[in-house]
């Protein structure tokens, strides 16, 4: 494929030049023509509607209004100036407003001229306004952009704004463009592809998404562009998966020996779920085969997917390897050390801890150990993946909570050995299937959907603040019965652009409200020292206090199962997921749990939301899928991650199916061309070199 005319850096564009070429690069990511063609509108609006000032009112989205500019001035205090315009039709008038490049726009305004004015009418004292409107007037008629009922709006900022690159500006440019694209958009699908799927060729696609001619081209435009995206994502996850399945061997695990045996009869704390039973099976079939596993285990807080990490880590042993968990936290990291030592005492496995507080001497005699073979299995943090640390024979590595990760971080763990490890990466967040198989598409999944016998579902309430003495009524009745409580809070100081319940604020009248000696109070948060927050936690954990005041630094990494009770003040301000997360410290013994959910009665849709999936249901993969459709992709994946699904057009909620149809699709082309060799998928190769030419291969580990 010629790549030349597409490659063409920006400003070189009639209408950029460097400034405009500069503020493209900066706020949109568009260096090159290529670039701009994939900026893609994200609505569109009938152009053939126009409203009357007096039909305006501001449930109105966009709209569409006739008429002339009166008058215009500058108000407002230096530093704080707007631009105000003031435009009439027969039916009124109605106030334009710029805050921003009001020099600009005002070399542009014609006064008495005939015009139209697109915007979002608002209400601001009384009045009705449009700020940043965009302004077409009749005698520009003649460089109007192609015809058609629907004008495509593309998102822009304020610094594009005060260059002229509102919605229409981008338009313009785009009109450019798209006029000097004959027969420079080649295909990049198969000709199979194309005809089995009904496509519109890849040209036709890009003038109908920017100009659509009609709604049945517009949404032909969208189907097809839609596919491709998916498709060459799904090719990318799946050609990572069958390489590293090919060319990369794992450590054959071919026994289980007395280490697994002996733990299993003498030292498993409960029957194992039949849940647990498929997962351990599903992980055997992985490392007891020739390839190395990379393998997702998701399961809600409780579900017991450390024990299954465990028993996977025991058969390491038995076949003469070493194993090591990674957790992101030292709290996380010291609990699975505690827990994984205790389940296996007695069983003569010699197992350390290696976090930042480690001291040096014993650091040097981990290391030591751990290089020579007789440390067996080593739990930490971060410190793990430092270089000084080398194992002898390292068989399997688990990292917990991996979204906590960079894929870089996972990598360097990755490496430990000539022979990779195999890997088990797991996750108390449940993953929406549209972002499994997208964001973590190259991993095989396990899934614990189970509880272990015995455990209540936990209760969840929402109330408003000014009900909160039933709340301190019911913690008084939890500590009665010898329970303990969390209070979690969204800040740790007052704020002054918030105003919101805080930690301090909170731990002042809890003090009050449950004095010594009768009631004891920790608190924990990430101002804290290490040192501190872990002995708050541990007088937690002993029963030494009733109440433990955090923010979420208790999210993971604390388990006492007498704590039955989870209160969260300014519940509005977390997001589903880490409200789930929360509400999972709770529950982890026999007695009924609750979580009390305590907000603002002045909630947004998306707070009411929230809040009514909390209170409906616990499970946690309903909660994620809701969580996705609020907060989306990028969010959910972690800012760590974010980036590696950077959809352009596509959506991971209304496009469900054709996630599915492109990942078919994808595997039957490398099931019948893995390496993209056959004259038919020539146009496929060359655009999926030309994505992945400047990206790092993250394939090796997920």
């Amino acid at each position: 494929m010629n790549r030349t005319f597409l490659e063409t850096p920006i400003e070189y564009l009639k209408g950029v030049g460097p400034q405009r070429a500069d503020v493209l690069k900066k706020e949109l990511k568009v260096f090159t023509f290529e670039d701009l063609l994939s900026y893609f509108p994200f609505r569109y609006v009938d152009r053939t509607k126009f409203y009357k000032i007096r039909e305006l009112t501001p449930d109105l989205p966009y709209v569409q209004i006739k008429g002339t500019i009166e008058e215009y001035d500058t108000v407002g205090k230096k530093g704080s100036q707007r631009l105000v315009a003031l435009f009439k039709d027969e039916t009124g008038y109605i106030e334009l407003v710029w805050f921003k490049g009001a020099k600009w726009v005002t070399k542009s305004l014609k006064l008495g001229e005939e015009c139209t004015v697109f915007g979002k009418p608002v209400i601001f004292k009384n009045r009705f306004n449009i700020t940043h409107p965009e302004i077409e007037y009749a005698s520009e008629k003649n460089e109007a952009l192609p015809s058609s009922s629907l004008q495509a709006i593309y998102s822009t900022t304020e610094k594009l704004k005060s260059k002229g690159l509102e919605s229409r500006g981008i338009a313009r440019l785009m009109k450019t463009l798209i006029s000097n694209c004959d027969n420079e958009l080649p295909e990049i699908l198969s000709n199979s592809i194309t005809g089995n799927l009904k496509l519109i060729s890849r040209e036709e696609a890009i003038k109908n998404i920017h100009f659509p001619e009609n709604t049945d081209l517009l949404a032909k435009a969208q189907f097809r562009l839609k596919f491709e995206e998916l498709f060459f994502i799904q090719l990318g996850i799946l050609r990572y998966k069958l390489n590293r399945e090919k060319n990369i061997k794992g450590h054959v695990f071919s026994k289980v020996g007395d280490y697994l045996n002996k733990f299993y009869k003498e030292k498993l704390p409960f029957e194992l779920t039949n849940a647990q039973k498929r997962v351990i099976k599903e992980i055997r079939a992985d490392i007891g085969s020739s390839k190395q596993m990379n393998r997702l285990l998701q399961g809600d807080v409780g579900s017991g997917k450390t024990l299954v990490a465990l028993m996977t880590m025991l058969i390491a042993l038995d076949n003469d390897f070493q194993a090591c968990l990674m957790a992101p936290t030292e709290v996380l990291a010291n609990q699975h050390f505690e827990t994984i030592s205790k389940m296996l005492e007695g069983l003569n496995i010699k197992i350390a801890l290696l976090t930042g507080s480690t001291k040096s001497a014993e650091r040097k005699s981990i290391l030591d150990k751990l290089n020579c073979g007789e440390l067996q299995i080593l739990l930490g943090t971060h410190a793990l993946i430092e270089e000084n640390v080398q194992f002898k024979n390292l068989g399997i590595v688990v990292i917990d909570e991996q979204h906590k990760f960079g894929v870089e971080q996972r990598a360097k763990l990755w490496k430990k050995n000539q022979i990779p490890p195999h890997i088990l990466v797991m996750t108390a967040t449940p993953i929406p299937r549209t972002l499994a198989m997208t964001f973590y598409g190259d991993l095989d999944k396990s899934v614990i959907d189970e509880m272990p016998p015995g455990r209540k579902t936990i209760k969840t309430i929402h109330i408003y603040d000014i009900e909160k003495f039933k709340v301190y009524k019911f913690m008084r009745d939890q500590i009665n019965q010898g329970r303990q409580i969390y209070i979690v809070y969204p800040l740790i100081k007052e704020s002054e652009k918030l105003d919101l319940k805080h930690l301090q604020e909170g731990y002042e009248s809890l003090i009050k409200e449950f004095p010594l000696p009768k009631y004891a109070i920790s608190c924990c948060h990430g101002q804290m020292k290490t040192k501190d927050k872990e002995t708050e936690m541990e007088r937690f954990a002993k029963g030494i206090t009733n109440i433990m005041v955090a923010t979420t630094v208790i999210e993971v990494g604390i388990d006492v199962a007498n704590a039955t009770a989870m209160v969260i003040e300014s519940a509005e301000r977390f997001g589903l997921s880490q409200l789930h997360q929360l509400r999972g410290r709770v529950g982890r013994g026999g007695e009924q749990s609750y979580c009390i959910l305590i907000s603002s009665p002045k909630l947004t849709n998306d707070a009411k939301i929230r809040m009514q999936t909390m209170t409906r249901t616990n499970d946690g993969f309903e909660i994620a899928e809701a969580d996705l459709r609020l907060r989306g992709p990028g969010d959910m994946a972690g800012t760590q991650q974010s980036g590696i699904i950077d959809l352009k057009i596509a959506d991971l909620i209304r496009d469900e199916k054709l996630i599915s149809v492109s990942r078919n699709i994808a595997s039957d082309v490398l099931s019948s061309d893995p390496q993209l060799q056959k004259e038919e998928n020539r146009n496929i190769r060359k655009h999926f070199i030309n994505l992945n030419k400047n990206k790092p291969n993250w394939s090796r580990i997920s």
